[in-house]
């Protein structure tokens, strides 16, 4: 796993039912006190409502404001894209890994929480 090979002794995934229920399993891992950083990973993909726009908006709010409430860095890697297939290549495929660069943004961040620098 690739958290392992930047030095993550423990990773713990936590699966929920869509993006909107993220920030509220982000709350309830932060408040643990066990963990140096949070990755939050999803995909809001368009449909034919704007549904679409009030989930992606509201799923990046909650996020923020955990972070910022619980003293967490979260690396945010909610992608929000118009088909399935543009997930998949933002998400290891033809256009990067987001996953990674979230993981990459959350252990930079936890660096600069513990010692005031970064890596």
């Amino acid at each position: 796993m690739a958290l392992k090979k930047k030095g993550a002794r423990q990773v713990d995934l936590v699966w929920v039912p869509g993006a909107i229920e993220i920030p509220f399993a982000l709350q309830r891992l932060a408040r643990r006190r066990r963990y140096d950083a949070l990755i939050a990973l999803g995909a809001v993909i368009r449909g034919e409502t704007a549904h679409f726009e009030h989930v992606a908006r509201e799923a990046s709010r909650g996020v923020m404001e955990v972070m910022l409430r619980e003293e967490v860095p979260v690396g945010f890697g909610i992608l929000t894209t118009d088909t399935e297939r543009q997930a998949m290549a933002r998400a290891g495929g033809r256009s990067g890994n987001k996953g990674m660069d979230a993981a990459e943004a959350a252990i930079e961040m936890a660096w600069m929480k513990r010692y005031g620098i970064s890596t």
